[in-house]
């Protein structure tokens, strides 16, 4: 079976990757068949012959995760489109905290809503009784 997948180059703790087709059986460094171009994560940037990866899936080529998600978020030269993170994720214990202070808030809230509804019954018990009075 055939895999498009990333050939590891680089020094220690300095990855740069090599998006390759190659026999699934043959080691991560093992020449590939075809060159498809190069990927550094840590700088975020790729160069991607994306109509011949396209062409290798098409002919039966399975794609690990990585180069799945790399061969969908490029443009057409190859290049990466990088979307950066917007939600952060938050220890146990800080979402205990928030979790703990949206109930507080949800309480203060109804609470507020009860004295609203105690003060429009209130004021409409005064209205009525001064109807009453003035009918006297």
């Amino acid at each position: 079976m055939v895999k498009i997948r990333l050939k590891r180059l680089g020094y220690k703790k300095n990855p740069t990757y090599r998006i390759v087709v190659i026999d699934s059986r043959s080691k991560r460094e093992g020449a590939p068949i075809e060159e498809l171009g190069y990927y550094n994560p840590k700088t975020k940037e790729m160069k991607l012959d994306k109509a011949s990866a396209e062409g290798w899936v098409k002919k039966g080529a399975q794609t690990t995760e990585t180069v799945a998600y790399l061969i969908k978020n490029c443009d057409e030269n190859g290049n990466l489109i990088y979307n950066k993170k917007t939600e952060q994720k938050l220890s146990k214990k800080a979402l205990a905290k928030l979790e703990a202070q949206k109930q507080e808030e949800a309480a203060q809230a109804a609470a507020a809503a009860e004295a609203a509804a105690a003060d429009d019954a209130a004021a409409a018990d005064s209205v009525e009784n001064e109807a009453k009075e003035s009918e006297e």
